[in-house]
């Protein structure tokens, strides 16, 4: 097993996304997970019912205690629902962890479209935490708010590039899964380059937590010392087959097959 991934991120009752995929996935790719729980989701397939902020000096106090023990080679972050549990989390890791890198998946709406992230706290989010970050992933409603432009084409997308080197990160994954086309572009955006990944629509249902799988599966090949171009070509695949090979569980939008690296999942 290789490479410490420290998760922060909130829980998905229904297992598809959120700490559960997180877990599910850095373990599949063969890392070591560990956690920092954000929040409780109560949701499943279809909707999401409630949300339960977990207190910030709580949040704080998981880092802390984990990276002093422990130690991470990366940080994944995912779900922080309010500028307290944002600036604690930032504080956190300056206090223990300032070097360690960051994965940060700007989590803002469920699949089913309830707002997990305030709009007051998104500014937060790219000061403390996107800015310096090894790398951010992005959908395309997400890169609108962060950069405050329309982005709803390929057009678009490379239009926004400029101002998405910006934020501040070392580099943008802007994923094009919100494309209208069949034909999905993701654009990884560095310093001094754009590496386009072009993929075809999986025409599925089964589609929950993938981003946060994507840079989960990302930061575990980042943590074992993974190329950035490589680690994100992995993931890419890892989640594809995931969604190919999903359970079919749930009425709504259904998780993904996690497992598929280390046991076949039998279908529903």
């Amino acid at each position: 097993m290789s490479g410490r991934v420290l998760i922060v991120a909130g829980s998905d009752s229904g297992g598809g996304a959120g700490i559960q995929a997180d877990i599910k996935t850095v373990t599949a790719l063969g890392g070591y997970a560990m956690s920092a729980i954000t929040a409780v989701t109560v949701q499943n397939t279809k909707k999401v019912s409630a949300v339960h902020e977990i207190p910030a000096d709580i949040v704080a106090a998981q880092i802390i205690e984990v990276v002093r023990d422990l130690g991470a080679d990366i940080v994944k972050i995912g779900m922080l629902s309010s500028v307290s549990v944002i600036e604690s989390v930032h504080n956190a890791f300056n206090e223990v962890g300032p070097r360690i890198p960051r994965v940060v998946d700007p989590v803002m709406r469920s699949k089913g479209g309830h707002v997990l992230l305030a709009a007051s706290a998104a500014k937060a989010c790219a000061e403390c935490l996107i800015k310096g970050a090894a790398l951010v992933t992005p959908n395309l409603p997400e890169a609108e708010v962060l950069t405050g432009l329309k982005i709803k084409t390929l057009a678009d997308m490379e239009a926004a590039v400029d101002d998405l080197r910006g934020l501040g990160a070392q580099a943008v994954l802007l994923k094009g899964g919100h494309l209208e086309e069949n034909h999905l572009v993701d654009l990884l955006i560095t310093a001094d380059k754009v590496v386009r990944f072009e993929d075809q629509r999986i025409d599925t249902r089964s589609t929950h937590g993938t981003g946060c799988t994507l840079a989960s599966a990302i930061a575990v090949g980042l943590a074992a010392g993974q190329p950035l171009v490589e680690s994100v070509s992995r993931a890419r695949s890892y989640v594809r087959k995931a969604i190919k090979t999903a359970p079919g569980l749930g009425q709504g939008h259904g998780p993904l097959n996690h497992g598929h690296t280390v046991m076949p999942f039998l279908h529903a």
